[in-house]
């Protein structure tokens, strides 16, 4: 039999970094349903053009839950034994985070510690190699335990030792930090401590992650590949390793997710069991300062291609700048920024406007005719002053990739939603309008004017 094609990848530049992410393959039993599944992406990390550097497995390895020690014991010995027996690890280091089948109580926490006595134990005293950081040369990599029992258990991290190891290596240029759980909802699944850290304590993690720049925060959990950012900061979450059975067939796949991260940026590609491209990313955008955006004419927007959206092998970026003043009057009603009709009588296929007391930004997609519209939330603007704010359409970010900011100096941030699709359903609109939506919920403020730019970047020419 033929030997299965190599599968390219994004490579890193200089002295950059070329490293595998994957999680949530609930493995570790002999014969069980994962394991077949677990070993298909296993198969397509062995199939790729150069072995990575490294590899992170943000949790949940084995099946675990048992208050059996012994019967954890087994399972993780046949996960590294047989299941990972493929991989050098002496070569390609491999990196852990807890998880809920792991690390569940105090004894699964014990005996992670033990199966694990190759990690760093530099973590707090009590929670050695159940946190800890790994440093590569300019890259700091931070472990944190997102379901620690000394705090409560799952969905509480500590966020102290995560402050300080962040600032004691401030001279990094790139820090990724990892955990199981979300900090914000992925597809919609919400729920303090189960589905993602607890708010409050989530917030705090988050600010720690925004005040000492860190670019992503890497997670699983949520059996789903989701990439969304919040003040500038990444929140990755990849759980395709072998749950497939829990998967919704037409929304997520078994994947694993290849990365190289350098002076350009992320690139990051999802790979699916049989090792084809199904999402990617190219993180580090190089837009023109937005003075020298080209002002936004609705018979002009149809240029785009209809499918610009919908390539797999192109990642399309769309920005628009809205400026304008709202009327001092406490007017709840929808207001129109930007709007893209459908077909004949159907809803809007892409709506902008601002809606309620607090003058929210609200975007509300409707890709098909006759479907309930998906909306997003972002800010509030001010009232009777003038705004300005920036809007952008990124094709390669699923859900994510709706998203705005204040201004060039200011970081981006996702929308709001509860979508497990974004902009990618989207065909391009042929029809615009600005500042009313077929003459209906006009704009009711003054100056509304809009700028944009857009560019995009082709899968070939970032892979090597």
């Amino acid at each position: 039999m033929a030997e299965a094609a190599k599968i390219p990848i994004f490579k890193p530049k200089h002295k950059g970094h070329q490293f595998v992410i994957y999680g949530d393959s609930c493995s570790g039993v002999p014969g069980a349903p994962h394991e077949m599944t677990f070993s298909q992406v296993n198969a397509v990390i062995q199939r790729l053009a150069a072995p990575p550097q490294f590899i992170c497995f943000p949790g949940d390895e084995i099946m675990g839950l048992t208050t059996d020690a012994d019967a954890l014991r087994r399972q993780w010995a046949y996960w590294f034994e047989h299941e990972m027996a493929w991989l050098d690890r002496a070569a390609v280091p491999l990196y852990h985070t807890t998880g809920n089948h792991t690390a569940y109580s105090a004894m699964s926490e014990d005996v992670f510690r033990e199966v694990m006595a190759h990690l760093p134990p530099n973590g707090p005293p009590e929670q050695r190699r159940l946190s800890y950081f790994v440093r590569r040369g300019d890259l700091l990599m931070v472990f944190a335990h997102t379901l620690w029992s000394g705090l409560g258990g799952e969905g509480y991290v500590e966020t102290e030792w995560l402050e300080r190891t962040l600032a004691r290596h401030a001279d990094v240029k790139r820090k990724l930090v990892f955990g199981h759980h979300p900090v914000w909802a992925v597809n919609g699944y919400a729920g303090d401590c189960q589905r993602h850290i607890e708010g409050a304590n989530g917030r705090r993690f988050w600010d720690a992650l925004v005040r000492h720049k860190a670019l992503a925060y890497v997670c699983s959990h949520i059996l789903a590949f989701d990439v969304q950012a919040r003040q500038g900061v990444l929140q990755i979450c990849t759980a395709g390793a072998g749950t497939a059975h829990r998967m919704p067939p037409d929304l997520e796949y078994l994947h694993a997710a290849q990365a190289a991260l350098d002076d350009d940026g992320l690139r990051l590609q999802a790979l699916d069991r049989n090792g084809r491209v199904r999402e990617w990313l190219r993180w580090g955008w190089r837009l023109p300062p937005s003075t020298a955006w080209t002002p936004f004419e609705p018979r002009l927007a149809p240029t785009l291609p209809a499918d610009c959206l919908q390539k797999v092998d192109e990642a399309r970026l769309i920005v628009w700048k809205i400026t304008g003043q709202l009327t001092g009057a406490n007017d709840p009603q929808p207001q129109t920024l930007l709007c893209a009709n459908g077909e004949a009588d159907a809803l809007p296929c892409l709506w902008l406007g601002i809606v309620g007391h607090d003058r929210r930004l609200m975007l509300s997609l409707s890709p098909r005719p006759n479907r309930s519209p998906h909306s997003w939330y972002g800010p509030s603007l001010p009232a009777a002053a003038p705004f300005h704010i920036q809007f952008a359409i990124h094709s390669g970010m699923g859900p994510g990739g709706l998203l705005w900011r204040w201004d060039d100096d200011s970081p981006w941030s996702s929308l709001t939603g509860a979508s497990p699709w974004g902009a990618e359903r989207l065909k391009w609109p042929s029809a615009w309008t600005v500042g009313a939506s077929r003459g209906r919920q006009p704009f009711r403020g003054r100056r509304l004017c809009l700028k944009w730019h857009h560019l995009s970047y082709a899968l070939d020419d970032c892979l090597g």
